[in-house]
């Protein structure tokens, strides 16, 4: 689902109201204390921003004003990285995506914050109750090593937006079963029980051309049964594709196994290879724009708002515009479901997939008095109270406290599918080579996914790029 920036000092400026005397008592006037954050511009942050600017009142004392720079998507990357690298020292906190923490931290910009959980025992306690996939992911490098950079802003799965008045006709039941011998999948329960195949059979079986017969309607436009992510920009193919190849027994190079874990071999794998023919077979069941390399999780998310998609595989943190009448067509025929996984040998689905969300970090820069007011502001995030009012208002939460509390499913109809999607969750790389890994490996998916070359070209020469790359940084020996 998973930003650095260099988060500016802004200017602590005393309120010179004079030392006021209450009861005998001398108290110092209080500062303006200004936090500027850069932040990527979707509901996941637009709703932290409001309950800030509604609730959050510092207990030092200081007038504590939070500003926010809210960063499109597909260039925030770009942005953040550019102002990090180019010294002016904007930010004091980031919303950074995980596998930004190698080249962030090791060019200085991302400050460890273990001091300042080691000497905070209730912060301390809120870390240790955060489920490890995020926890790790989120906020260590090394990767899943002690050593602590960033605290959970949003945490992000995958999951399986469908439209439950065009599953659940009657019409559409009976003919899927005539031509599966299966049931079409409904309900949400019968969605958590969908592998791949059962997926793939949705996407064949309801591509209906402009008029034909739809859910006992002529379709006012084609339509089409599936979607997912196959875009070339930012990792919008990878964050799909790696799921696909863990499921099914491959692997990606695997940073935590340094300096011995290879690329070669490993990325180009038989069934690594297998898994991306099976990725690519699914998009000829898309929409066309699929084929072209641009169908990125904000164009899966409109056509399926749109009313042209059945199920669509999307992360959480775009659900929010599918619930609203005014941004979505299909507001009131939803049904949310886990993503599908991959019989493994028992039978059971093997559902491991690429975690999205992201930390907040602190920048190098920031001065003592805002780094107190920061803590202060992240202690409150992620205190019990806030992060169930986030979770109602569109958010999630990596607090076992929170998640596992009976209320946290009644508050969007996706939430009945977080708990058991996170168990399943990995990540990517976070070393700092990760941007060229990133570009390499999306042109070559791109190619791939466009019908310009194989699966298994397409990963001999990932893993050739990758193997080359992390052999001269000294990652593989």
């Amino acid at each position: 689902m998973t930003i650095m920036t260099k988060m500016k000092g802004v200017a602590t400026a005393f309120s010179f109201a004079a030392l006021m005397s209450v009861g005998g008592a001398s108290l110092a006037s209080a500062e303006d204390v200004t936090l500027t954050m850069a932040v990527p511009d979707w509901p996941p942050t637009r709703i932290m921003k409001k309950m800030f600017d509604e609730q959050y009142k510092s207990e030092t004392g200081n007038n504590v004003k939070l500003e926010v720079d809210f960063i499109p998507w597909p260039d925030f990357y770009t942005r953040v990285n550019a102002s990090l690298t180019s010294g002016e020292q904007k930010y004091n906190f980031a919303v950074s995506d995980s596998q930004w923490l190698g080249a962030f931290v090791e060019g200085g910009y991302f400050r460890k914050v273990n001091d300042l959980i080691d000497a905070d025992p209730e912060l301390k306690a809120t870390m240790d109750e955060m489920h490890p996939a995020p926890l790790n992911a989120y906020s260590t490098y090394p990767n899943s090593t002690p050593n602590y950079y960033g605290f959970p802003q949003f945490p992000d799965v995958l999951v399986n937006f469908a439209r439950s008045d065009i599953l659940c006709h009657d019409e559409e039941q009976k003919n899927f079963q005539a031509q599966f011998s299966k049931k079409l999948p409904c309900t949400g329960e019968e969605i958590d029980a969908m592998s791949w195949d059962d997926f793939e059979n949705v996407g064949k079986f309801f591509q209906r051309k402009k008029g034909e017969m739809l859910a006992g309607q002529p379709a006012d436009d084609d339509f089409y049964g599936i979607a997912y992510q196959a875009g070339k920009g930012y990792d919008f193919s990878s964050m799909q594709i790696n799921g696909f190849i863990w499921q099914e027994g491959g692997n990606v190079w695997d940073e935590t196994k340094q300096p011995t874990g290879q690329a070669e071999g490993v990325v180009n794998s038989p069934q690594a290879v297998g898994a991306l023919e099976h990725y690519l077979r699914l998009i000829q069941y898309m929409p066309p724009v699929a084929k072209t390399g641009t169908m990125d999780i904000f164009k899966s998310d409109e056509l399926f708002r749109e009313g042209k998609v059945a199920m669509n595989i999307n992360w959480i943190g775009l659900g929010e515009a599918s619930l609203d009448p005014k941004t979505s067509k299909v507001s009131d025929k939803l049904v949310f479901g886990l993503a599908p996984g991959t019989p493994g040998p028992d039978g059971k689905l093997v559902r491991w997939s690429n975690i999205g969300g992201q930390p907040f970090v602190l920048t190098t820069w920031t001065t003592p008095t805002q780094l107190t007011e920061a803590m202060g502001f992240v202690k409150w995030w992620l205190s019990s109270d806030i992060q169930h009012q986030f979770a109602a208002g569109g958010g999630q939460s990596a607090m076992k406290s929170v998640y596992s509390d009976p209320k946290y499913v009644t508050y969007r109809p996706w939430n009945r599918a977080w708990a058991a999607s996170l168990d399943w969750q990995k990540d990517v790389w976070h070393v700092p080579q990760f941007f060229d890994l990133l570009t390499q490996q999306q042109d070559q998916f791109d190619l791939a996914i466009t019908g310009k070359q194989d699966a298994k070209t397409t990963l001999d020469n990932i893993a050739k790029y990758q193997q080359n790359l992390l052999t001269e940084a000294g990652l593989i020996q």
